[in-house]
């Protein structure tokens, strides 16, 4: 259920005794970021601020991600799972999660979604010897060879679409997929950028 100021009287806080887990996941990439507890004050807080707050069992308190570092967690919205007792938050990221300044508290490689961490590898080739990848050699050769190989795997994309054949289809699609994230890497984007252009127009 997509959570509003207007129904925040069906969130179930009394199954949890006043306190409900709420997972923070980016609103783009899909990263579970951290994980923290809200009773019914945080939720409407963050409804009406738009910055992710949650109640601190330490200090016992509410407290708003980000009050002192200014990292906060920009909601983009919230959601009960189906039986209305933990709540799932969309947000953005304004700077790293994680008070260990990673981007997520769930550091672990492993756990990452797919396209992160294809995002963060070919990030981690930027600067290393063109010989100890393919794609530290492409960051080697500059963009205009990347971009290069995006024209040339768009092609192959819509060539493989038109004979009707899927598998030829998805091997292009992901080689055009990887190449575009090299450019958009050589120019110190990602692909949230663009998710994020997308999400303005499925806005407007």
């Amino acid at each position: 259920m997509l959570i509003t100021q207007a129904n925040t009287n069906q969130v179930d806080f009394a199954k949890g005794e006043g306190l409900l887990p709420a997972i923070v996941q980016h609103g783009l990439s899909g990263e579970v970021l951290m994980q923290g507890y809200m009773d019914a004050a945080a939720l409407t807080k963050t409804l009406e601020t738009q910055n992710v707050t949650f109640f601190s069992r330490s200090k016992q308190r509410l407290w708003t991600k980000g009050e002192s570092s200014g990292h906060t967690l920009q909601l983009l919205s919230a959601h009960t799972d189906c039986d209305q007792d933990s709540l799932l938050l969309l947000a953005l990221p304004q700077g790293p999660t994680c008070h260990l300044g990673t981007r997520s508290c769930f550091s672990d490689a492993a756990a990452l979604p797919m396209l992160q961490k294809l995002m963060d590898t070919i990030e981690s080739r930027k600067g290393a010897t063109p010989d100890s990848s393919y794609t530290a050699s492409l960051f080697a050769q500059g963009i205009k060879r990347a971009a290069q190989k995006v024209g040339e795997e768009g092609v192959e994309v819509a060539l493989a679409a038109t004979a009707g054949d899927n598998d030829e289809l998805l091997n292009e699609s992901a080689d055009l997929l990887y190449h575009l994230l090299v450019v958009l890497a050589a120019r110190d984007l990602s692909v949230n950028d663009v998710l994020a252009v997308l999400q303005q127009r499925h806005q407007s």
